[in-house]
C-alpha cells in the first residue's frame, strides 16, 4: 500500500482474488463517519414527522403542513443527481463535506423557524444537503472498497437504516416532549459536526482535474423540473388535486416534456449531469429498474404496515417504529449474511433472484391480513418480506457501482438512488390511492353517512381515537382498513413480479477486486487497474 495514500494499481490474478487487501484503520474510521452521515439522512423526517403536531400547534398554518414534507423531498429528490456529478467532476470529499454544511444550515435555520412559511423554506435548504449524503456515502465506499470485498459492510447499512425506522419515532417523540420541537432539527447540528470533523481528517481521495470542465447547467435546470413534477403528480395526485383535474395534467406534461428536453441535451453536451452511457450496460439497467421497484414496495410496506396495527390490532402510535422490527431485523441479518457470501464467493446473481421471489411472498402474505390476524402471524409475514428486502437493498447498488467506470461511480449512485426514491414516491402515492379507495368504499357500504367523518381522518386515528367510537363505525372502519391494506399489497406483490423477472436477466459479472474478467465480456466493469481503490495510510 501507498505511505501516502494515493491510488496505486492492484495487482491482478488469482492471487488477489482469494486474500483481498484488508481495509487499513482509517478507512474504517471514514466508514463510521459515513455511517453517520447516512443516518443524518435517514433520521430526519422520522424525527420530525413525529415533531409535526406539536409544530402546527406552535406555528400554525395547518394547510400548509403538506409542504413541510413535500419541500423536504422534492429538495433531495431534484438535487440527488446533481451532487452525483459534481463529485465526480470536482471530487467526492469535498462536495460530500458541502453537501453535510448545507444541511447542518438548513438543521439549524429550521430550528429557528418563526412561521410555517420559513420553516417550509428552511427545509428545502435542509432537503438539497440531503440530496447529497446519501450518494456521497454510496459513491465515496464506492471509491474506498472494491465491490468484491464490499459485502461485508452491507449489514452495517442496513442496520443504520433499521435504526433510522425504529429509533426516529421514538427518538422523535422524546425529543418534542422533553426539550421542544426545535431540537428535532438541533439534533443533527453534533451528529453532523462529528462526521465533519471525521472524513476531514481521515479521508484522502485523489484530486480531479478541473481544467477543462463545464457544467451542463441546461441538463441540470431541466432534469430538476422534471423530477419536481413528477414528485408533485404522485404528492399531490388524489389528495391535493383530483388525478384527472387541470393541474395535474399540466405537471405531467410539464416533467415529460422537461425529461424529454434533459435526453435531448444528455447527448449533446460533453459532460452530461447523467451519462446516457451507463445504461448501456444490461446490469446498471436492471439494477435501476429493481432499485424502483424496491422504493415502490418499502415505502408502501413502511406506509401501511403501521397504520394496520395500530388501527386494526390496536397497537400504540407512541411506538410505532417497533411495530416494524421483525422487517427491519430480518432485512438487516439477511443483507449481512448475502454480503459475506458475496465477498467470499464474488456470486451475487441468486441474490437479487430470492430476493424478488421473497418480496413476492411476503407481500402476498401481508395481502392476506385480516381483522383477526394476530402480531405473531403478522410479524412472521413482514419477516419474509424484510428477507427479501435484505437480499435487495444493497445489492443492487454493489451491482450498479460494479457495471461503471470509476469516472462515472457518482452519477452511477445518485441514478440508483434516484430511481429507488422515485420508486418510493410512486409506491406510497398509487398504493396511497388504491387504499384511500377501498377504505371509502368500504365505509360507506358498512357504515354509510356515519363513517364518512372517520374516512376523511382515516390515517390519523390511532388505538385511543378509535376506542371513543361508536362500536358499528370502528368496526366498520377496522374491516376498511384491512380491506384497503389487502388492495395495496396484492398490488405491491403485482409489481415484485416484475423485479423477480428482471433479476433473472442480471449477468453474473465478477466484482472488480476480484478474478479477472474476460476481454470480451459484453458487459464488462473497468479492469482492476483502474478500480480506483484508495489506500489510506494508518
Amino acid at each position: 500500500m501507498s505511505p501516502t495514500g494515493k491510488q496505486t494499481k492492484q495487482p491482478e490474478g488469482p492471487e488477489t482474488a482469494e486474500k483481498p487487501e484488508p481495509q487499513p484503520r482509517s478507512v474504517r474510521v471514514v466508514l463510521l463517519a459515513l455511517m453517520i452521515a447516512m443516518l443524518l439522512a435517514m433520521l430526519d423526517n422520522m424525527i420530525v414527522g413525529t415533531a409535526m403536531p406539536t409544530i402546527v400547534g406552535e406555528l400554525g398554518g395547518l394547510a400548509h403542513l403538506s409542504w413541510v414534507v413535500t419541500a423536504y423531498t422534492l429538495a433531495t429528490a431534484a438535487s440527488t443527481p446533481i451532487w452525483g456529478k459534481l463529485g465526480d467532476i470536482y471530487g467526492r470529499k469535498g462536495v460530500f463535506l458541502t453537501s453535510i454544511v448545507v444541511f447542518l444550515i438548513g438543521s439549524a435555520l429550521s430550528g429557528m423557524a418563526q412561521d410555517m412559511g420559513q420553516l417550509i423554506g428552511f427545509r428545502a435548504v435542509q432537503g438539497l444537503g440531503a440530496g447529497g449524503l446519501m450518494v456521497g456515502v454510496m459513491a465515496i465506499i464506492g471509491d474506498l472498497i472494491p465491490p468484491r470485498e464490499r459485502g461485508k459492510y452491507q449489514g452495517m447499512m442496513a442496520g443504520v437504516m433499521a435504526l433510522a425506522m425504529i429509533g426516529g419515532p421514538l427518538v422523535g417523540g422524546t425529543i418534542t416532549d422533553h426539550l421542544g420541537w426545535r431540537w428535532s432539527f438541533y439534533i443533527n447540528l453534533p451528529l453532523g459536526a462529528l462526521a465533519l470533523v471525521m472524513i476531514t481528517a481521515v479521508l484522502h481521495l485523489p484530486a480531479k482535474d478541473r481544467t477543462k470542465v463545464k457544467v451542463d447547467y441546461l441538463g441540470a435546470a431541466l432534469l430538476t423540473v422534471g423530477i419536481t413534477a413528477i414528485v408533485l403528480v404522485t404528492t399531490w395526485g388524489g389528495t391535493e388535486y383530483a388525478w384527472g383535474s387541470a393541474m395535474i395534467m399540466e405537471l405531467i406534461a410539464i416533467g415529460v416534456v422537461s425529461l424529454v428536453g434533459f435526453v435531448f441535451v444528455q447527448t449533446r453536451v460533453a459532460e452530461p449531469i447523467m451519462p446516457l452511457h451507463i445504461f448501456r450496460s444490461r446490469n446498471f439497467s436492471l439494477m435501476s429498474v429493481i432499485g424502483f421497484l424496491t422504493g415502490f414496495v418499502m415505502f408502501g410496506a413502511v406506509l401501511f404496515l403501521p397504520l394496520y396495527q395500530q388501527a386494526v390490532q390496536g397497537a400504540s402510535a407512541t411506538n410505532s417504529g417497533l411495530l416494524l422490527l421483525p422487517m427491519l431485523l430480518s432485512m438487516m441479518v439477511v443483507s449481512l449474511i448475502a454480503g459475506r457470501i458475496t465477498t467470499s464467493s464474488g456470486r451475487y446473481k441468486i441474490f437479487p433472484i430470492l430476493g424478488g421471489a421473497l418480496m413476492v411472498v411476503g407481500l402476498f402474505l401481508l395481502a392476506q391480513m385480516d381483522t383477526g390476524t394476530s402480531r405473531l402471524t403478522s410479524g412472521l409475514y413482514m419477516a419474509v418480506l424484510g428477507a427479501g428486502m435484505g437480499f435487495l437493498m444493497q445489492i443492487t447498488m454493489l451491482v450498479a457501482q460494479n457495471s461503471v467506470e470509476m469516472k462515472d461511480m457518482g452519477v452511477g449512485s445518485s441514478t440508483t438512488t434516484l430511481f429507488r426514491t422515485l420508486g418510493g414516491s410512486f409506491g406510497a402515492a398509487i398504493m396511497g390511492a388504491l387504499f384511500t379507495s377501498r377504505v371509502q368504499d368500504e365505509m360507506a357500504a358498512r357504515a354509510g353517512a356515519g363513517g364518512a367523518g372517520v374516512t376523511e381522518q382515516s390515517t390519523q386515528l390511532d388505538a385511543a381515537s378509535l376506542a371513543k367510537l361508536p362500536d358499528l363505525v370502528r368496526e366498520a372502519y377496522q374491516h376498511a382498513v384491512s380491506t384497503g391494506t389487502h388492495a395495496a399489497f396484492t398490488l405491491g406483490a403485482a409489481i415484485a413480479v416484475i423485479g423477480f423477472v428482471a433479476a433473472f436477466f442480471v449477468k453474473e459479472v465478477p466484482l472488480r477486486g476480484g478474478e479477472p474478467k474476460p476481454a470480451d465480456e459484453a458487459d464488462q466493469a473497468p479492469a482492476p487497474a483502474a478500480d480506483g481503490r484508495i489506500t489510506q495510510s494508518a
